[in-house]
């Protein structure tokens, strides 16, 4: 359903006053990049063919057990993701709110669920963006062994296209020689060593400290309701700061009775606001 231009106008007219921009962003913003939609079993099947001849769907494998009981297949799975998010350019969406970020005096932050990076290869900086799942550029020890978070830079992972298993060396841990695992939050996640995101999430609660009484604005793009961290936080922060929230989902823009909501692709409808502000 086409949205009315008065509600264009008034989500641009709040961007353009805005002093600071909250930018919340789920996996919904990657599809425009030509990431997969793990939406529901038949679109993670399509994207991996060989985990649903096993039955697996996302929730399944996206767990750390499979690191200890099958790291080839771990691996393959996720070492394809890697290097999938390296080899796909973020779509224009991603300059467009980074443009917008530094004509904000007090700037911006970037609050995400997406585990791709695709905010930093994006330009904005690595401080001023929080990955509450994590990072699949980084890595941890699968026990864990120690504290220790790596960058998986220069790391690669060899992979059976037609089986989606990794091949041997896998990536291991410098420290104690076992597997090594992303420094993801899965599901039924006891490992997961948060020290990174812990340490963003502060870096978040000062920028939020900084421009409370700023006219802030938060951007929402892609996040959908059965993981709801990125929309709880969109709400949270607008009631808080009293706020407008530009909610920007194909499926699932509704939001609270204040809220401008766009159900469209987050490429298409930024770069219709765009269209709508001052060059």
């Amino acid at each position: 359903m086409q949205q009315k231009e008065p509600l264009w106008a008034a989500a641009a007219r709040a961007i353009e006053r805005a002093d600071a921009l909250l930018l919340t962003a789920g996996a919904g913003l990657g599809v425009d990049s030509g990431l997969p939609d793990f939406r529901g079993d038949t679109g993670f099947w399509e994207a991996y063919p060989p985990l649903r001849e096993r039955g697996l769907s996302f929730g399944e494998i996206a767990q750390p057990q499979w690191f200890r009981n099958d790291p080839e297949l771990a691996w393959g799975f996720y070492g394809h993701r890697l290097h999938l998010y390296r080899g796909t350019t973020p779509h224009n969406g991603f300059d467009i709110l980074r443009r917008w970020a530094v004509k904000r005096p007090g700037g911006a932050f970037v609050y995400t669920s997406n585990v791709d990076g695709h905010f930093q290869r994006a330009g904005f900086a690595e401080e001023a963006v929080c990955e509450c799942h994590g990072s699949l550029n980084h890595f941890q020890c699968s026990r864990p062994c120690s504290p220790s978070i790596w960058s998986a830079e220069g790391c690669t992972v060899a992979i059976d296209e037609t089986t989606f298993r990794a091949h041997t060396p896998l990536p291991s841990c410098p420290a104690c020689g076992a597997v090594a695992r992303p420094n993801v939050m899965m599901f039924n996640d006891g490992g997961w060593l948060s020290e990174r995101t812990a340490a963003q999430e502060e870096r978040l609660d000062a920028w939020l400290e900084s421009v409370h009484g700023a006219s802030v604005v938060i951007v929402e793009c892609g996040a959908g309701t059965a993981i709801s961290t990125v929309r709880t936080m969109s709400e949270q922060v607008a009631r808080h700061l009293h706020a407008p929230l530009i909610r920007i989902n194909v499926r699932e823009s509704q939001g609270p009775a204040s809220t401008l909501s766009f159900p469209l692709g987050a490429a298409a409808a930024l770069a219709r606001l765009d269209s709508l502000l001052p060059v």
